[in-house]
């Protein structure tokens, strides 16, 4: 039997439709602000969906587009000046940077108040400690998918394929703190398959296309693919899906899988800061 697929994309409008009722609740707009360097393509492709999901939560929402030669004192004086905008409630520097620019540096510059992607370092030192309230958006909308396959996290064993500090990382200790088990994996780590096939739950964040291949998964395990790979034309995940859905008991597709839960996650993040900051 074919898993069950997790449909980020439903469950997206799900939590659209909750941050419209929580809207109601306040006086004021939350606003949201995006900060690009440059004009990579797939940034401006990413950033326009940001801006028609911030349209169909009724959010205020900016796009301030620099160029890509621009220095970096320049840069943080932009960030902080939005530091400083009042109807702006949530910021993000978009990624990846120009190689000029030191990508750490630019995050530190957000006031943790209004850091909708939860990667400074106050907000960071926050989920190691287990005390969650700003959390990195593709971690907690993967978070999210896991709760939607009504399995239970606490004692199971998840592993996690890529240590990035957007993903990796953080969905690790978001695990931990839900009482997994979990081990991090990588691209020096020996016999790989050997560990991936113990998981209950498999997180693939590796960006390479379909890297994650039948035999690596123990059966009905719950498959979190975050990659997104193009390949002619077409976007590809880190996962063989067609292969894989005929092992796994849940299975996340590309497209409609964590990428529709990343931008939720932004909007609830931008939600939540606007929420705090009117109560200062």
């Amino acid at each position: 039997m074919s898993a069950e697929i997790l449909n980020g994309t439903r469950l997206a409008q799900r939590i659209r439709s909750e941050i419209r009722r929580e809207l109601k609740k306040l006086t004021f707009t939350p606003g949201l602000a995006v900060v690009q360097v440059g004009d990579d393509p797939a940034s401006t492709v990413y950033i326009r969906h940001k801006q028609r999901d911030c349209e169909k939560v009724h959010f205020h929402s900016e796009v301030h587009r620099l160029p890509p030669n621009i220095t970096q004192n320049a840069l943080i004086e932009k960030v902080e000046a939005l530091n400083q905008q009042k109807d702006i409630h949530g910021i993000l520097v978009q990624m990846p940077l120009p190689d000029t620019l030191d990508e750490q540096t630019i995050i530190d510059a957000i006031s943790p108040d209004k850091d909708a992607d939860g990667l400074t370092p106050l907000n960071l030192g926050n989920l190691f400690i287990n005390r969650e309230c700003i959390t990195p958006c593709t971690p907690t909308g993967i978070i999210r998918l896991i709760e939607l396959s009504g399995e239970k996290l606490e004692g199971k064993h998840a592993v996690c394929v890529g240590r990035s500090h957007l993903v990796g990382k953080p969905i690790g200790i978001m695990l931990l703190n839900r009482n997994a088990t979990v081990t991090y994996c990588h691209s020096r780590t020996k016999n790989l398959a050997e560990i991936s096939r113990q998981a209950d739950i498999l997180v693939a964040a590796v960006g390479h296309a379909e890297f994650i291949t039948g035999d690596m998964v123990k059966r009905d395990a719950i498959v979190i693919d975050v990659g997104i790979n193009s390949i002619d034309d077409r976007l590809i995940g880190d996962v063989k899906f067609d292969e894989v859905k005929e092992i796994a008991g849940y299975i996340t597709p590309v497209p409609g899988g964590v990428g529709p839960l990343t931008r939720a996650m932004l909007l609830q993040n931008t939600m939540t800061l606007a929420s705090r900051q009117i109560k200062n």
